[in-house]
């Protein structure tokens, strides 16, 4: 046509004409260069080249050139007539083409004698490849349905397993076509989901064409696709030189032997009817159309097709009597024949479009054009671009018919305003539409990921501070440590797809990761109370149990995909930094074992203790202490061993560090599913949690007494206190006791309970100093404390000093009283009253009668005696431990006390002291040495 001084040419596609009219614009420039649509209209001054659909081809141009395009929809039953008249009436005045499928060449022969025919053969072979899942669709494939909903289905489909899809429908605006083909030109996507759409003026880099149906409806009934249309879909795979391939997919049974080959061979049954209409028409009168409209051909191979849509709305209005009635003229019936050709782009009922048509009509004839006001409220109701697919599809399709209006001549005031603001609501609402098909159809992220795979380039991984990783521009997920965890991916295909892109983008940030965690100091990383090792705020790793219990293991938390070298240098440095905050938390026990001076049962005793991670009940090794001389015991002394009433333990090891990795430890060792956590450090008591699992207190550092349980330390303390007292006749709680435990008196009382001994609860006056009686100003005495002290600090409070043998290292006894006390010192100002055996110093009466007043008031107290608990007619073995040698009852013994030497008789109450063995070498380190040398001489 450019080889021509004017030209004109007709498509078959809205779309494919503005793809032309571009083409054209871009080699001889806008203003020689004219498009006319049913729906625009752009007519330069200087226009020498037209570019139509070719129901919009102008008659009479003159043009030196003219061509029409897929000429072969002669036989169309729809559109056919019109095609069919371009062939008979269209010329150039040099040159006339008609370009389409060689099965016209008969037709085109019988009506055109003096045509020339000029056959393209197709550089590229078309081979039939059968029938393939859509999952397993190559890429560059085009899927072909012939419905919106097969269409809708089969592109989410491509989204869940490939990525994403383009779609191309005809019903869609040249626009949202151009923008959803672009995206697949340019490699968004591999895969493209259309109408037979696709069979006219696409060119596009398409390897494989799949059939989802060889059936369709054609607006009538649903019908088997004809060998040519096949074809013409068909032959969109394979370009220029390029081979291309086509089958089937989904339900679409496998195609018949000789369709493939007439598909492969490009041999088809000629055309031998064409679709025709009168284009004589007679506007005399309404019955005068409709007769020249249905008037038949005097030519065999021309057929009248079946009644197309102008017609039939012609015959609706011509029944409606207000129409009727407005036919005076030939001009009237012109009038209402335009009117009629309005196309039903909407695809509403005939009953819905016959109805505008009519009011559109009443407008025209009675005003001589569309009033303004009703139709901009026309425009406006459908200017939105919010909604759907499926609604902004029928917005288009309404914006569609206004605009067809707006482009009649004289049909609306300041009709070159409209023009431009239809066609402004009609880009809205298509930019709109694509933007809705690509978020419904297409992920964009597998789909720039995939591309990007494809073409092997380097992936660059940006990392935000929390832990985001975005590649090319698309969030994947998050990187925890030396671990990528996905987000958003809704199917395993698209998971593979981001797995693959995320290990080929992460895999230098893993190594460069890798080198500063190997270089991290130990202050950047901890451990949780379920053994997890975290960096940071990461988890990197786990703690694993080994062969030994001080001596874990360690679990790298590391992708595969990292690499060998990442997962082996992370594991090296957890271990390390584990290794070192054992041996840092566990100084005491590592240093007992490296102790060469330790023999014998002393050695034996350390190895005990450093498999209980230096916290060893007492009544687990009761027979294991009694063998210890004192040369052991000392030895193990110099280590820190505290021997207690309850518990023997390293005193440095009950800080809240050492606590909380001894629990992990040991929880690890124990093969526990859920580790329990420690108590909060700093308090003496805490509640005793039931169902905890056997020996959790103890690695805790707590012992279990009633509902509470006691810090080991603290209880040590305390048994040194009731060891003054007797026990045996009992004694009431101090204030000292209450302090140190942080307990009221009923707690107190269970707690004691809870370690064997009986409380006996009482009431009586309450005496109160006169001094407070009688002088209101004077201080008030404060009751005992009820809280717990101030949080202890890491170490323990020391320890009163242990009797060299015994009665304090035999929990099974009852408590013994305190050895005699040192006489007072020269600074002394009275000697202290004698205890008697109820625990209280008698008072002289006249002090009494001086210095305490009776009240109104009375007071609780409790008695506490020594009395285990019995079971059946032995007695309860404490801790799993040895029989308990108290009395039975409520601290009164029953019956007659017996001893060695008593021959039964009772001979009152006894004291107790602590002697060393004849046997054996006192301890140089024992308090208590000194004490015991003078008493044997």
């Amino acid at each position: 046509m450019l080889g021509h001084r004017t030209g004109l040419i007709g498509l078959p596609l809205r779309l494919l004409a503005r793809e032309v009219y571009d083409r054209l614009v871009a080699a001889r420039g806008p203003s020689v260069v004219a498009l006319v649509t049913g729906e625009e209209r752009i007519v330069p001054s200087r226009a020498a080249y037209w570019v139509c659909t070719v129901e919009a081809m102008p008659q009479g141009l003159g043009c030196d050139f003219v061509a029409v395009d897929e000429i072969q929809l002669c036989a169309d039953p729809e559109r056919g007539h019109v095609f069919t008249d371009r062939l008979l009436n269209m010329r150039g005045l040099h040159e006339t083409l008609f370009m389409g499928s060689d099965t016209m060449r008969p037709a085109i022969a019988r009506l055109v004698p003096e045509a020339q025919v000029i056959r393209r053969e197709r550089f590229s072979d078309l081979t039939y490849t059968g029938a393939k899942k859509i999952s397993r669709m190559p890429a560059r494939s085009a899927i072909v349905g012939f419905s919106v909903d097969s269409v809708y289905a089969i592109a989410e489909l491509l989204r869940r397993q490939k990525g994403g899809a383009a779609v191309v429908m005809g019903a869609l605006s040249p626009r949202t076509r151009n923008a959803q083909v672009a995206m697949y030109q340019n490699g968004d996507v591999d895969y493209l989901v259309a109408t037979d759409a696709i069979g006219m003026g696409l060119n596009l880099d398409i390897r494989h064409v799949a059939f989802s149906a060889t059936s369709k409806f054609d607006g009538r009934r649903i019908r088997p696709l004809m060998p040519h249309e096949l074809g013409q879909i068909a032959g969109r795979a394979g370009r220029y030189t390029q081979p291309g391939t086509f089958g089937t997919t989904g339900e679409a049974a496998p195609l018949d032997e000789g369709v493939i080959e007439a598909i492969t061979e490009h041999r088809f049954k000629p055309i031998d009817r064409l679709m025709w209409r009168n284009d004589r028409l007679e506007f005399a009168s309404l019955e005068a159309l409709i007769a020249s409209l249905e008037a038949p051909s005097d030519h065999e191979i021309l057929t009248r097709g079946r009644e197309a849509d102008d017609l039939a709305s012609l015959r609706t209005l011509s029944d409606l009597e207000g129409v009727r009635r407005r036919l005076t003229d030939g001009r009237d019936v012109r009038m209402l024949w335009d009117v009629c050709r309005i196309p039903d782009f909407q695809g509403i009922s005939h009953s819905e479009h016959t109805n505008m048509l009519a009011r559109i009509f009443d407008f025209l004839h009675g005003q001589g054009r569309v009033p303004e006001d009703w139709f901009a409220r026309q425009v406006k109701r459908i200017d939105r671009t919010q909604g759907d697919i499926d609604t902004l599809s029928k917005r288009l399709a309404y914006v569609r018919t206004w605009t067809y209006v707006a482009q009649r001549k004289g049909w609306v005031e300041n009709d070159a305003h409209w023009r431009e603001a239809t066609r402004a609501v009609e880009d809205r609402l298509s930019d709109a539409l694509h933007d809705a098909l690509t978020a419904r159809f297409v992920d964009r992220r597998t789909s720039v990921l995939l591309r990007r795979l494809k073409m092997k380039e380097g992936l660059v991984a940006e990392i935000d501070k929390d832990g985001t990783v975005t590649v090319e521009g698309e969030a994947l997920g998050r990187l925890e440590g030396f671990r990528f965890h996905q987000t958003g991916s809704t199917s395993p295909d698209e998971a593979k797809t981001v797995a693959q892109a995320a290990a080929a983008a992460l895999r230098p940030e893993l190594h460069l990761r890798a080198d500063r965690f190997y270089n991290a100091p130990d202050t950047e990383m901890d451990f949780t109370e379920q053994g997890g090792l975290m960096w940071g705020s990461d988890a990197v790793g786990r703690i694993a149990k080994g062969d030994d219990p001080l001596k874990p293991g360690v679990v790298a938390f590391v992708d595969d995909d990292a690499g060998a070298d990442v997962a082996e240098k992370v594991r090296r440095r957890l271990q390390h930094f584990v290794d070192r905050k054992i041996a840092a938390a566990f100084e005491p026990l590592v240093a007992m074992e490296r102790d060469e001076t330790l023999t014998g049962l002393a050695r034996g005793f350390a190895f005990r203790l450093r498999e209980a991670f230096g916290v060893l009940p007492r009544s687990e090794v009761a027979q294991e202490v009694r063998d210890l001389d004192q040369d052991a015991r000392g030895s193990l002394r110099k280590h820190k061993v505290r021997f207690g009433q309850y518990t023997i333990f390293l005193p440095d090891l009950l800080k809240p560090a050492p606590t909380r990795l001894r629990l992990v430890l040991w929880s690890l060792w124990k093969g526990l599913d859920d580790f329990p956590e420690a108590p909060p450090p700093g308090l003496v008591t805490v509640p005793a949690t039931q169902g905890m699992p056997g020996g959790y207190w103890a690695m805790a550092g707590y012992r279990a007494a009633g509902q509470r349980a006691i810090r080991i330390d603290m209880l040590e303390r305390l048994a040194d206190m009731i060891r003054g007292a007797d026990t045996r006749a009992g004694f009431e709680a101090t204030a000292d006791m209450l302090s140190i435990t942080g307990m009221t008196l009923e707690q107190f009382a269970d707690l004691m309970q809870g370690l064997g001994y009986a409380a006996e609860k009482g009431e009586r006056p309450k005496v109160r100093p006169v001094a407070d009686a009688g002088d209101p100003s004077a201080p008030e005495v404060p009751d005992p404390p009820q809280e717990a002290p101030s949080q202890p600090s890491e170490t323990p409070p020391a320890q009163p000093p242990e009797l060299p043998d015994a009665p304090s290292e035999t929990p099974e006894a009852p408590p013994m009283e305190a050895p005699p006390a040192e006489p007072p010192t020269e600074t002394s100002q009275e000697a202290a009253p004698p205890i008697h055996e109820d625990g209280e110093a008698p008072v002289p009466p006249s002090e009494t009668a001086d210095e305490v007043a009776p009240t109104d008031e009375t007071e609780v107290f409790y008695t506490f005696t020594w009395a285990p608990r019995r079971q059946g007619r032995g007695p309860r073995r404490e801790e799993g431990g040895e029989r308990s040698r108290g009395p039975k009852g409520k601290g009164k013994p029953k019956g007659k006390p017996r001893g060695p030497k008593s021959g039964g008789k009772d001979r009152g109450p006894r004291n107790f002291e602590s002697k060393p063995r004849k046997s054996d070498k006192i301890d140089p380190d024992n308090p208590f040495a000194a004490l015991a040398a003078l008493k044997d001489k």
